[in-house]
């Protein structure tokens, strides 16, 4: 159990730790660039953001298959995996990195208007970006194996380390000079740093002499059957979490889309927390599901999700009471009075959503990953169809609306991990049923 609770703490630090630095640092960085240069700062972070989401879209994969041949013995594979998948990354990362690279001159002229200074600026932020994004896609190679060996601080200990003090250098570098492409440029020599430290640490657990590339068959094969849906999942997960942003601001204008970003910022801890927090889940379930009946799996996993129950009834319980309050003091009376229609509807997608971990993180484990990524991007569509459908009706209304719709398709995840325990269960008992019969023969 101590190890449980370690691993959920440090799931929720490396969740929290990088955003809470941020709404520290970016005051400073706004009032020592100015609006246009903290503009293009934040577009570039978003890239490396996007990016790498996309070019670590295997990361899942990883983890279940070294958690799983971990639990049936097989010492092997571990390092087989890691180094399939620091190829698949690198392949991934270097032709999205080659792709925002070609791109960063169209982006940059739009983003900065009619000034060819910030133009020039922008265009090298950008590129540093598409370098960062895929140091950060083999970064995720590293953490993704730690976790399937159950240790999260490890890992998660230097990532916290190397992006804290990135943020620390970039607000401190602001006093002294207003060149964003130094930011990012000092940003991506402490991430290289940062994903140094995380090779050591990963040679010296896997007992390895080398990580480079290898594309071994076995271990591509067991990769690529799960993670083409993993990767699938992460860039829908991408495309969705921007659409509802996207539609309003088009049907509704720009104070509809402060109103609405803010309402779901502020909610959004709700899956967030859950989602980190009970992230150790996946890898522990993966490594028993190989040696373990389903019976005995039932018990952490109803344990699991009573944590996820209680966790989301009393989070969404303080902002269905005081979201409104809060979102007053925090973004002005303007904000929180268009924010008021919607409030309660999207504190209860948030909370479905949460809802959603426990049964999510099981069916990977299961390698039913498959049926995850099938309910998340049916769900997104619908979403998408009733915000195209809504919004011209109901407008800012329609839009949470649809949102509440993705939540509750999310939901039904739990059918099909009920169906697969239930299923063992009678399997089980029928062979149990049939021995006294086989004695007797």
């Amino acid at each position: 159990m101590k190890t449980h609770l370690s691993n959920a703490v440090y799931g929720v630090l490396d969740y929290g730790a990088y955003p809470i630095g941020m709404l520290i640092v970016a005051p400073v960085v706004l009032h020592n660039l100015g609006v246009d240069r903290f503009g293009i700062w934040t577009v570039a972070n978003a890239v490396v953001s996007t990016g790498s989401i996309i070019a670590a879209g295997f990361g899942d994969a990883n983890i279940q298959h070294v958690a799983s041949r971990r639990g049936a013995g097989d010492r092997n594979a571990p390092l087989r995996a890691v180094r399939a998948l620091m190829g698949i990354n690198l392949i991934l990362s270097v032709a999205i990195a080659v792709l925002g690279w070609v791109l960063s001159p169209i982006v940059a002229a739009h983003v900065a208007g009619s000034s060819a200074t910030l133009e020039h600026t922008c265009l090298w932020s950008l590129r540093i970006a598409c370098v960062m994004l895929a140091v950060r896609a083999m970064e995720s190679v590293c953490v993704s194996t730690q976790r399937a060996f159950e240790r999260y601080g490890a890992a998660v200990r230097i990532s916290i380390v190397a992006r804290l003090l990135a943020l620390a250098a970039v607000a401190g570098l602001t006093w002294m000079s207003q060149s964003v492409v130094a930011l990012m440029g000092v940003t991506c020599l402490l991430t290289l740093a940062g994903l140094g430290l995380q090779l050591i640490r990963l040679k010296q657990l896997l007992g390895a002499n080398s990580l480079m590339p290898a594309f071994d068959r076995g271990a591509m094969h067991a990769l690529m059957s799960f993670g083409a849906f993993s990767w699938l999942q992460a860039v829908s997960g991408v495309i969705f979490s921007q659409v509802d942003r996207l539609t309003l601001g088009v049907s509704l204008g720009a104070a509809a889309v402060a109103a609405y970003a803010l309402c779901a910022q502020m909610t959004q801890p709700i899956f967030g927390f859950a989602s980190s927090g009970l992230h150790f889940l996946f890898p522990y379930l993966s490594n028993r599901s190989a040696s373990m009946s389903s019976a005995a799996l039932r018990r952490p996993l109803l344990i699991a999700f009573a944590f996820n129950l209680a966790f989301v009834a009393a989070s969404s319980g303080v902002l269905l009471l005081f979201g409104n309050r809060l979102l007053r003091a925090w973004a002005g009376a303007e904000i929180a009075r268009n924010a008021a229609p919607i409030m309660s509807v999207i504190v209860w997608s948030a909370a479905l959503l949460g809802l959603n971990v426990t049964a999510t993180y099981a069916l990977m484990a299961l390698g039913r990953i498959r049926i995850v990524a099938g309910f998340n991007i049916a769900s997104g569509v619908v979403m998408l169809v009733l915000m195209l459908y809504l919004t011209p009706r109901f407008g800012i209304e329609g839009i949470a609306l649809a949102r509440l719709s993705y939540a509750l398709i999310s939901l039904f995840l739990y059918i099909p991990l009920l169906t697969h325990f239930l299923g063992k269960s009678a399997a089980h008992e029928h062979l149990r049923a049939l021995e006294p019969v086989k004695e007797q023969m």
